[in-house]
């Protein structure tokens, strides 16, 4: 702490001098104007070519150290800056190339590093531009020689992003309905051009000292502690924080706001801070309590202290994302951070506490260690996504969040199964492809595939390696095979046994993998799981006591008797670390599958074998022969037999073999009928999930007769388990998860039992003016019964621009779409645009939800087409929202119609310049559902008329 005191003070002292300098810069020779990021050209100023060609930065210069000063001013809604950047140039060079975007460059002027004291004036860089790389190129008058370190001293102004990249501004209202501004950053991947011009990619990594003016009435956060604060003429403040560790750009992070804070110190003296607008403090405290005991696990957990004295963590009222990691100063959207015991359900519990133990993961995994380049982003968030599982269940076991986690690896297969995924580790050079690359596969893929290394190597093995890897590349960038080389090189030479085995005094290796080899080989396992896209079907055969093995790709909507089966299917193998339990024995068999074809030989028969015990591993299995007819015996027999995992991943597997044409929809479906048995939630709600997609599906499609008929179905089945169901926040989280759902969905079927109960909650809300206090878990189903009226919609919309709950008015605003009136939705899509009462942040998920519903789908649809443009000066062409929007209102068409209609839309964005892969995906996903619909209505509408 003293050793940055100190630093930080020389380092103030000299800015105060390069301000000055300067001041008489600007307003003498050196005040040139310059504007960039306005013309899509390479010869940017007075005819010179732009002396850089690549995407890609050179290393010629690299930063040391940023000292930058920022002021902005939230009522001209501008902010001005001052930077100093020392450099030191690895190879002889006239140009330094960095990144700026939209900024105008007042000032750039080169000084010898030792020469910041002397009065001599500095050397004026000619300023070169490339917008469409957002790129900059500084010209020196001389060549710098190699060895050298100079100052580059810039000073630039811009306004404030009106959308939620680099430094923009973000509002809130009051109680009392005043409208306040604030000002906040969001850098990561390529946004810290937007605020400063820097070297903007991760592996540029230096140190920050950043200063920030203001107002008295605000505050300003950064990511070290405030220093020091000195009053200037005319009345405001400006705050010196102390300079960062050694960090990439996209980690910069400041805010000025008037926010107030809850405070706590951990066990190792780092205090953490909730920060949130003055009406919202009330809801910090669960968040404060979650921060404070997932930062001492990590420190425990990694065995690196956090290295920074503070840790801030902010709700921003318009916030693109769920939260962002910056260093010390960890930025989110309200409803990721804030909790309201009174509108807040079990799951809103469940995502807060999962969303701040990723962004504290991110601390290590990220900020510690960063991926060289963003073709490794998964080392990053797939990481920090697999962490949510370890850390959350270590703290919070009660949140019961191994069970949440299977639906991280179902929603990563969902995406994977289709041709038009991407390796995990995937080329990405434009911005766009950058923001691309932040994806399930990334994110969940990553996480599935770390915690199948995980219960392959054991947890004190595969902690041992991680500990390894971030040690080794502490401040430092590392790449897809350092990782794998850390994990393999935990073992000493004791640890090997004289077979050649790795192994752990609580488990040896070389017994449980047979077929394994060093444990040098993970490198060569892992790459195929990170190095080519998909996932492995494995099908096994059993013979007696053989069991005989093969593995394909797994692909939906693409069958064995299709053309191109034999082409996508060609080069595709993995090295597949294989669990199973078999009849006889309920010890976890270990195998390793590296070839196309394989046996293993039991001991004795048996009358069963289940594979991927717990779903610890990233496959499809399907069981040939009388397999999945055995497995359909055994769970009408004793369900219990297999673990609730186990049920969980034979439900999910069966119809999932149904979309790839492997399995028969009949044998899907009689295998749920044992779930009138089943005491598990996870495993009921996994079975209902597909019950439930049916309907809608056919509703959409306007199938009536295979709609009343599932409705008929599961009311029927499952009429117990919905009557059981007491409309109360009682109960562990996954009853409290069950009875949300399965209300929601009861109601949504006009259940009579249902539809009454919440009409009767909600018109004692309506009566008490808004303020009797719900059970939070059925809200969201009691405002969706009350919306169906005309009175009960606008009592909601008013309740919703009053609400200062996020959790409250999410639940609102999704009940609103649920309406069936085509004028008030589209009134919800005026309101989404205007941006006041339904904040632009919200934009996406309302265009998703109301495209769930089957009169808004069409709407939804046709006013993305007609108003593309328009979304997009919204949001970035490959931000996350856009591709929600996207896929939101196009993935659940199933006709040659719309198929056609969004190939069209597609092409006329390709015509326009914005190619998104992100649409081969939908295109995909349409065609399976078609696919899908040909090959099962009819299985679907006899297996329904046979079983009511």
């Amino acid at each position: 702490m003293h050793a940055f005191a100190m630093a930080s003070l020389c380092r103030i002292c000299s800015l105060v001098l390069v301000l000055q300098l300067l001041h008489i810069y600007s307003l003498g020779i050196y005040g040139f104007k310059h504007q960039t990021g306005k013309d899509n050209v390479t010869s940017p100023t007075n005819g010179k070519l732009f002396p850089w060609n690549k995407m890609r930065l050179p290393d010629m210069v690299v930063p040391i150290q940023y000292d930058l000063w920022v002021h902005p001013n939230l009522t001209t809604v501008h902010f001005t800056g001052l930077e100093r950047i020392e450099i030191f140039v690895r190879e002889n060079t006239r140009f330094i190339i960095l990144h700026s975007k939209g900024l105008e460059i007042t000032s750039a002027v080169l000084l010898p590093k030792d020469d910041l004291g002397s009065s001599k004036p500095g050397k004026e860089l000619q300023v070169l531009e490339h917008p469409a790389h957002e790129q900059i190129a500084l010209q020196a008058p001389e060549v710098l020689t190699a060895g050298q370190q100079f100052l580059v001293v810039i000073e630039f102004h811009a306004r404030l992003a009106d959308g939620f990249d680099g430094f923009y501004k973000s509002t809130y209202k009051t109680r009392d309905g005043e409208r306040r501004i604030i000002a906040t950053t969001d850098f990561e991947p390529t946004s810290a051009r937007m605020a400063f011009p820097c070297f903007d990619e991760p592996s540029f990594k230096a140190n920050f000292a950043i200063t920030i003016r203001r107002e008295r009435k605000h505050i300003a956060l950064s990511n070290m502690p405030k220093i020091k604060t000195i009053e200037l003429e005319g009345g405001l403040l400006e705050d010196h924080f102390d300079v960062t560790v050694k960090m990439s750009t996209y980690l910069v992070a400041y805010i000025v706001c008037d926010f107030k804070s809850v405070q706590a110190t951990t066990s190792s003296g780092i205090k953490v801070s909730i920060y949130a607008s003055p009406d919202k403090w009330s809801q910090t405290h669960y968040a404060l309590e979650a921060a404070v005991k997932l930062l001492e696990f990590y420190e425990k957990y990694f065995d690196i202290s956090f290295p920074l004295p503070k840790l801030d963590l902010v709700a921003i009222p318009d916030f693109q994302s769920g939260a962002m990691e910056n260093w010390g100063l960890i930025t989110y959207r309200e409803t990721s951070l804030l909790y309201d015991p009174k509108t807040s359900s079990a799951f809103d519990k469940l995502w807060v506490t999962k969303v701040i133990g990723h962004e504290l993961a991110h601390q290590w995994f990220g900020n510690l260690v960063t991926m060289e380049w963003w073709n490794d982003i998964w080392l990053n968030e797939g990481f920090a996504r697999f962490m949510e599982l370890v850390s959350v269940s270590a703290t919070y076991s009660e949140l019961q969040f191994e069970d949440y986690f299977l639906n991280v690896c179902f929603g990563a297969i969902a995406r994977d199964s289709l041709n038009s995924s991407h390796p995990i580790s995937n080329t990405a050079e434009t911005p766009t492809q950058i923001k691309e690359m932040f994806d399930t596969v990334s994110y969940d893929k990553g996480a599935c595939i770390l915690k199948m290394l995980q219960d392959f190597l054991s947890e004190a093995v595969f902690q041992k390696g991680i500990i390894h890897y971030l040690k080794k590349y502490s401040y430092r960038n590392a790449k897809n095979n350092d990782l794998w080389n850390s994990m393999a090189n935990t073992c000493s030479e004791s640890h090997f046994s004289s077979g050649n085995f790795c192994y752990t005094a609580s488990r040896p290796l070389s017994s449980t993998f047979s077929r394994m080899g060093k444990l040098t080989e993970i490198e060569e396992m892992m790459n195929t799981w990170t190095l080519q896209k998909g996932i492995p079907l494995v099908l096994v055969k059993c013979e007696g006591n053989t069991l005989r093995l093969r593995q394909e790709r797994f692909l939906k909507g693409v069958f064995e008797e299709d053309p191109e089966w034999a082409n996508l299917q060609s080069r595709y193998f993995w090295h597949i670390p294989l669990t199973y339990v078999t009849s006889s024995s309920n010890t976890v068999h270990r195998h390793i599958l590296k070839t196309k074809t394989d046996t293993l030989e039991l001991e004795g028969e048996v009358t069963w074998v289940k594979f991927n015990v717990d779903m610890n591993g990233y496959y499809i299995v399907h069981y040939e022969g009388n397999g999945w007819d055995n497995i359909i015996k055994l769970l009408d027999q004793n369900h219990t037999l297999f673990s609730h995992k186990d049920r969980v991943n034979l439900i999910h597997n069966a119809f999932q073999l149904v979309s790839a044409g492997r399995l028969s929809l009949d044998t899907a479906l009689d295998l749920t009928r044992y779930l009138r048995h089943e005491s598990s939630n996870v495993v009921l709600l996994q079975g209902l999930s597909y019950l439930e997609m049916f309907y809608h599906m056919m509703e959409r499609r306007n199938i009536s007769d295979v709609t009343e008929n599932l409705t008929r179905y599961i009311l029927q089945h499952f009429k117990l388990v919905i009557d059981r169901q007491t409309w109360s926040d009682e109960g562990s989280v996954s009853d409290r998860m069950l009875c949300s759902d399965l209300l929601g969905l009861a109601c949504d079927l006009q259940y009579p039992p249902c539809i009454q109960k919440a009409n009767e909650l909600f018109s004692k809300w309506m009566g008490s003016g808004g303020t009797l206090n719900l059970p939070a878990d059925v809200l969201r189903t009691v405002y969706s019964v009350g919306a169906q009226t005309i009175a009960g919609w606008n009592y909601l919309l008013k309740q919703y621009s009053l609400s200062m709950s996020g959790a409250e008015k999410n639940k609102i605003l999704y009940a609103l779409t649920t309406s069936r009136d085509c004028e008030k939705l589209t009134k919800l899509i005026e309101l989404g645009m205007e941006g006041e009462v339904i904040k632009t942040q919200d934009l996406a998920a309302l265009l998703h939800a109301i495209a769930r519903n089957p009169e808004g789908q069409g709407l939804a649809w046709n006013f993305v087409r007609k108003n593309w443009n328009k979304l997009l000066k919204k949001f970035e062409l490959a931000s996350f929202s856009i591709r929600t929007i996207i896929v939101g209102t196009t993935s659940r068409f199933s006709s040659k119609d719309k198929l056609e209609e969004v190939k069209h839309f597609f092409r006329s964005l390709e015509d326009q310049g914005s190619q998104l892969k992100i649409t081969e995906v939908v295109l995909e996903t349409i065609t399976k559902n078609i696919r899908w619909l040909k090959r099962n209505l009819n299985s679907l509408r006899n297996w329904l008329l046979n079983n009511l």
